[in-house]
């Protein structure tokens, strides 16, 4: 994986600015710790930081191909897995290459089918071309939103970045938020908008959709969607379908020059990944296989089950790693780390995000990185089949607005009267709502709980998946590690898409078509064990350092923070040894000490970034 950004502009001659280039790849140099790259003409500058995965030697970017007069130029970020396909079919046509990295095969797609290569590609990605002869800029994000693209547009200039931060190093652009965005932060977030920037004049290009800047201004089209249409298979057929999926992305997904490992939680969703990788890796005679986990200090004394975390992950890590024989290295983290990565996090994503949930992944993934540089992950298969408590909850189907937000009236009732009447949070959380409610593809028969499931993948889909895809991106590539993850690979998930609600849960279980699947391949215990997600800490002296960290934001007068909140109520509550916010006001499992960890994460964001209110 690597960071792109670049700069186009019809009013200056680019060739004048190298330093603000520099700067702004500079601050992606975490993304792309091995290399850097730049190239400018008086239209278009593009920068880029790599991290070397395939053909380290022939690989630097950007990389520019000349077809007769004309010159074509890529940054990219991603990763082909059908690079092989494509190179050979290339080839055929007469194509030569120079490399064996998929930065040129994709290229070379462009120099081939043009703007008509994104229908080919298998992987995930966003990357910019320039055509000289065009003077044109074209820009690509994949169809699932795994690899990010924030980009501002105003007055025949263009900035863009994979990350907010370099488009903040460019010296014209303000760091302000709206109405709007602070909406975002304090009612939708951690989550955003399928597009929303949350900075003023700052959007983020959705997934599956492209774009055109040339001298005429910007244009934007969906090159991918969900479609919805009856499905054919039976379940047997389906199980297999859905199983030859899984196996063959896993496999395409393994395709490195570099260590590669799998995150391992001993959950159905990891467990399939990483038995399917370990076959492989048998199979091709590659070693041992090496797993990782995550867990926290003393976690086991503190545990309370619940019905979003109903048991511990750790004997069933030891469960897999045995059965498999892999090389398991598990990693724990204390309090102080958590609560001291908070500050990182922010940095990381240029935005509050899910606090110890963002904290614990970061550390994670700084301790994998030691000894790997790409990972398999498993994210993305409660959305897409399923999963999630809320899936099967009444109160959650019947709710009237995202399932994973159902506290936003108590979140809203933190929050100052007076910030309320400028922003209206439960009016703009209902229109969102209503939005993503309208883009819903529809099936023409489907019966009324038929057409809510429909409605619930949707959202799922599109509203939180991207959440979590965006906070494994941000965490993982704040210390260069790339993250697979398989179950975004879009043949399968336009193939689930179609499965009726009472095929998914077959057996009467969540997620009952991928366990059909998996029979015969995971141990039957590991098979049938009840999701648990992604572990958080239960120690209570997280709860205490983040309950101080509040008050002390309370007491300073000059905290940016304290106009948007009731500062009384989050007095109450930071001072309630009880504590309140037991059940989740945003997924599974952010609760109280999220509740401040959050807050604090904001302030510290206003002040850190000077964010000015418009």
């Amino acid at each position: 994986m690597c960071g792109i950004t670049g700069w186009i502009d019809w009013n200056k001659d680019l060739t004048q600015y190298p330093s603000v280039l520099e700067m702004m790849t500079d601050t992606l140099a975490s993304r792309g710790p091995d290399a850097s790259g730049s190239w400018i003409t008086p239209r278009c500058a593009l920068g880029h930081r790599r991290l070397s995965v395939m053909d380290p030697a022939g690989g630097a970017q950007p990389m520019t191909r000349k077809v007769g007069d004309n010159t074509i130029t890529i940054v990219y970020n991603g990763e082909l897995y059908n690079a092989p396909e494509l190179k050979k079919e290339l080839e055929q046509r007469g194509h030569r290459f120079a490399t064996t990295c998929d930065t040129e095969v994709l290229l070379v797609s462009f120099v081939e089918w043009g703007r008509a290569c994104v229908d080919r590609l298998n992987g995930i990605f966003a990357f910019a071309i320039w055509d000289h002869e065009e003077q044109s800029l074209f820009l690509v994000r994949d169809r699932l939103g795994v690899k990010p693209l924030f980009y501002s547009y105003s007055e025949g200039r263009l900035l863009f970045g994979s990350e907010p931060k370099a488009i903040l190093a460019h010296p014209d652009f303000t760091v302000q938020i709206s109405g709007e965005g602070l909406a975002e932060i304090f009612a939708v977030g951690p989550a955003r908008t399928p597009g929303h920037g949350v900075y003023k004049n700052m959007q983020e290009l959705k997934p599956g959709h492209c774009m055109v800047m040339d001298a005429r201004g910007l244009s934007i089209r969906a090159y991918w969607k969900l479609e919805s249409k009856p499905h054919e298979d039976d379940v047997e057929t389906t199980a297999a379908k859905v199983r030859e999926l899984v196996q063959d992305t896993v496999i395409r997904q393994l395709a490195s020059d570099v260590p590669i490992c799998t995150l391992l939680s001993g959950g159905l969703d990891s467990s399939a990944l990483t038995t399917f990788a370990a076959q492989y890796y048998a199979q091709q005679g590659l070693g041992v296989l090496h797993t990782y986990s995550v867990d926290y200090v003393d976690n086991d004394k503190h545990f309370q089950a619940s019905a979003f975390q109903p048991n511990a992950d750790a004997p069933w890590i030891k469960r897999m790693t045995e059965h498999l024989g892999t090389v398991h290295h598990a990693i724990e983290f204390d309090t102080p780390e958590l609560v001291e990565a908070l500050r990182t996090v922010v940095l990381a994503r240029d935005l509050p995000g899910m606090a110890d949930v963002d904290g614990s992944l970061y550390l994670f993934c700084r301790e994998i990185k030691k000894g790997a540089t790409v990972a398999i992950s498993g994210e993305a298969a409660d959305e897409i089949f399923g999963g999630y408590p809320w899936f099967h909850r009444e109160d959650a189907l019947n709710a009237g607005t995202f399932p994973w937000s159902l506290a936003t009236p108590e979140r809203i009732a933190l929050l100052s009267p007076e910030f309320v009447d400028w922003v209206k949070p439960a009016q703009y959380v209902q229109d969102r709502y209503r939005q993503a409610l309208s883009e819903v593809p529809r099936l023409a028969g489907e019966n009324g709980q038929q057409n809510r499931m429909r409605e619930m993948s949707y959202l799922n889909i599109t509203r939180f998946m991207p959440t979590l895809l965006d906070r494994k991106d941000r965490m993982s590539m704040a210390v260069g590690l790339e993250v697979r993850v398989p179950f975004c690979d879009h043949r399968l998930v336009e193939y689930v898409w179609n499965i009726p609600w009472e095929v998914k849960t077959a057996g009467d279980r969540e997620k009952g078509i991928l366990r059909k699947a998996l029979r015969g391949i995971l141990p039957e215990d590991v098979l049938t064990r009840k999701k648990s997600p992604y572990p958080k800490t239960h120690n209570p002296n997280y709860l205490t350092a983040v309950r101080s960290w509040v008050l002390d934001i309370l007491n300073d007068p000059s905290s940016p923070l304290l106009p948007f909140i009731d500062t009384a109520k989050i007095r109450t509550l930071a001072e309630d040894d009880e504590g309140r916010f037991q059940l989740p006001w945003f997924g599974q499992l952010m609760t109280g000490p999220q509740l401040f960890a959050y807050l604090a994460q904001v302030d510290m964001w206003l002040r850190h970034y000077k964010v000015s209110i418009q």
